[in-house]
């Protein structure tokens, strides 16, 4: 066997082309123990001093914050359970109050209803008030086109009615200053 076939060579992962063989020209030399990352971290493990080893791990800031996010979150959500219940207490005692207040206005309508009765009020007005019923010639009805208006015609001079309708006029006029 010859030298150059006796010689170890590290060949790359990389292959010639997609092929299985791989290159010779990516051959790697055997690297030194020494510079390997690992052996680097050792040695600067064993230069460190002894009080770097014996210090707790610190807190992060983000934790101790986040943390704090969390309690002040949890006592608003107390509070707000809280709140509610008061309210939810509330609400049903104003809803046993309002059907309190049903039941008696349902007994007062039907004590009105019963004291009211419209015979009892005639035979009262008749009797004691000396109140009779109207005759056919004291009752007037009126009967309007328009809405929310009446008109009394009287059978009586125009020139009369002129007057007494400008008469009106001028007093509803007075009254409606003098309110002001």
């Amino acid at each position: 066997m010859s030298a150059q076939a006796a010689r170890r060579l590290d060949y790359s992962k990389d292959y010639v082309y997609g092929s299985a063989a791989p290159a010779p020209e990516y051959a790697e030399p055997a690297a030194n123990p020494a510079d390997t990352p690992h052996a680097r971290e050792r040695a600067a493990q064993r230069a460190r001093p002894a009080a770097a080893d014996a210090r707790a791990p610190g807190i992060s800031v983000f934790a101790i914050f986040g943390s704090l996010f969390v309690a002040v979150l949890m006592i608003f959500v107390v509070l707000a359970q809280i709140s509610y219940n008061e309210v939810a207490r509330e609400t049903v005692r104003l809803n046993e109050q309002l059907r309190q207040l049903t039941e008696r206005e349902r007994v007062l309508a039907m004590t009105f209803e019963s004291v009211v009765d419209m015979r009892e009020i005639e035979r009262y007005a008749r009797d004691v008030l000396g109140m009779s019923n109207p005759d056919a010639g004291q009752v007037v009805v009126i009967r309007s086109t328009t809405p929310d208006r009446a008109e009394i015609v009287v059978g009586e001079d125009s020139q009369e009615s002129t007057l007494r309708g400008f008469g009106s006029f001028i007093s509803s006029l007075t009254e409606y200053f003098r309110r002001r």
